[in-house]
């Protein structure tokens, strides 16, 4: 709260400091919502998060504020871009080589495909799902850190985040063979 308090204060360097300290983070959020423009949309975040620090009101952690602003930022570009996260998946299940096999081999192969059915799988996941799975399993927040974020009850967090993972599971069963699941 200390370089938030700086920066208000019209110290630029310590807005610096806060992307250095959270860039990582919200770059993950983004590629997990939104592969094709990650850069740009944790930009905006970023920016958008830099002229509304003065509505910030320390109610919740700076990382939470900043995350919702970041998935907000992502919805919003895929509105604007007219695009829906399950054609990624709905492409891969019409393949005829759709369910695949992932080689066993260590390197870098079995890591890009591992990847790549990943956001596949993900894509095809409703929003509130992605971003759910995206903050605990990608970003390591708490339960109460994505309640925070989100907006909602712990135990909302706690029954959405059973449900994202009971559909991920699902949806990566259609897409790899049974022994691989």
């Amino acid at each position: 709260m200390e370089l938030v308090a700086r920066v208000k204060a019209g110290d630029d360097g310590a807005y610096a400091e806060l992307i250095r300290r959270h860039h990582p983070r919200i770059i993950a959020l983004c590629r997990s919502l939104l592969p094709e423009a990650a850069e740009d949309a944790a930009q905006e975040a970023f920016l958008k998060a830099y002229s509304a620090l003065g509505d910030f009101r320390g109610d919740c952690a700076f990382s939470s504020w900043l995350y919702r602003i970041a998935a907000n930022k992502c919805l919003d570009w895929r509105r604007r871009m007219g695009r829906s996260g399950a054609r990624s998946l709905d492409a891969a299940l019409e393949d005829p080589g759709a369910a695949l096999r992932l080689p066993a081999a260590p390197g870098p192969e079995p890591a890009l495909a591992d990847r790549q059915l990943l956001e596949a799988a993900l894509g095809g996941l409703p929003r509130a799902y992605r971003l759910i799975l995206t903050l605990r399993e990608l970003n390591g927040l708490s339960y109460e850190e994505i309640a925070e974020t989100m907006d909602c009850s712990l135990d909302s967090v706690k029954a959405r985040l059973q449900r994202a993972r009971r559909d991920l599971l699902e949806r990566l069963r259609h897409l790899v063979a049974p022994e691989d699941v």
